[in-house]
């Protein structure tokens, strides 16, 4: 069956949602944690976080501004159409874009509001990537330019690297790439010498060589690229190189490249929701298990208000018609 553009962009964002719903109840446990309560996650209960939320905000930029997206942009929605809508706390937003509003409410513009805070290498700009790969098709270089401006806003350094990386491996993915092409185009528009090409070569290397079960494989990723020191999950480089590795693990099957990174636990809903976006571009929308399909259904805009009502799947068709 040929897949067309439609179908791609939708199986991609509704791969996101469905591995962001799986991965929500395991953020930040361990695979022994994961394995103790669930032997397997497998199935949605309830559903998503914010990166399904801050993908639909990505993506109305993008169906607005197009190619000429500029940081000044994406700030000036963040001023119209988040900030002002922020009654107290954000409810499940990442560290990056709490900093980000604070940084925009004391005046800084970007890039300085990426970098006024300490947290511009989480991976709040990876999560969200997506659509700048579905908007790019076929164009890893432009969907990696188009996301950093983004980035801009809310990240710095690795931060953006890691948004880079998934936006190119999408955009690979959406003109039919293999797994190892589409994480090889994600590695060609970083810097070889970067923490997040180092972290995703190391979990390459790891699911490469032959083991004798998941846990084996597990432990070997999580000796390869996660930060046991660091009392937070959600770096960018360790998150995009284990969404990578789960993504070659399931061999680009939607089904199977969510559950292998959920169950991988830390930065599980990101990381799930990534391998999601990639397997699913891959496959398209017929891919995602039905079962998951008919439990994503409009945002409630938890974290982000205006995105309330908003469903993935036309999110998606309006991103193709723009692009």
């Amino acid at each position: 069956m040929t897949l067309t553009h439609r179908g791609r962009a939708r199986g991609c964002l509704l791969g996101l949602a469905a591995g962001d719903a799986l991965g929500r109840p395991a953020e930040n446990l361990s695979p022994e944690q994961i394995a103790a309560r669930w032997g397997r996650l497998t199935e949605i209960d309830g559903g998503g976080t914010d990166d399904t939320e801050y993908t639909i905000f990505a993506a109305s930029l993008l169906v607005r501004h197009g190619h000429a997206l500029t940081s000044q942009d994406v700030a000036q929605a963040y001023h119209r159409e988040i900030i002002p809508l922020v009654d107290g706390p954000m409810k499940g937003a990442g560290f990056s874009e709490l900093g980000t509003v604070q940084a925009l409410r004391q005046g800084l513009q970007p890039p300085l509001t990426g970098r006024w805070h300490r947290h511009g290498w989480s991976d709040g700009l990876a999560m969200r990537a997506a659509p700048y790969g579905v908007f790019a098709a076929g164009d890893p270089d432009e969907a990696a330019r188009l996301v950093e401006v983004d980035g801009r806003v809310s990240n710095a350094g690795e931060g953006i690297l890691g948004g880079r990386a998934v936006a190119g491996a999408v955009a690979a993915a959406m003109a039919g790439a293999t797994p190892q092409e589409a994480v090889a185009a994600g590695l060609g528009v970083i810097p070889e010498d970067s923490w997040t090409a180092r972290s995703v070569d190391r979990a390459r290397e790891a699911v490469r060589r032959p083991a004798s079960g998941s846990g084996e494989v597990a432990g070997r990723l999580h000796e390869a690229v996660v930060v046991r020191h660091y009392p937070w999950t959600d770096l960018a480089p360790e998150a995009v190189a284990l969404a990578f590795a789960a993504y070659l693990l399931g061999e680009g099957e939607v089904e199977e490249s969510v559950v292998v990174a959920a169950n991988l636990g830390r930065d599980a809903d990101t990381t799930a929701a990534i391998a999601g976006a990639l397997a699913g571009a891959g496959r398209g929308e017929a891919a995602v298990p039905p079962r998951w399909a008919r439990q994503i259904g409009p945002v409630e805009g938890r974290c982000l208000p205006v995105t309330a009502g908003r469903h993935v799947l036309e999110v998606a068709d309006e991103l193709v018609e723009g692009a």
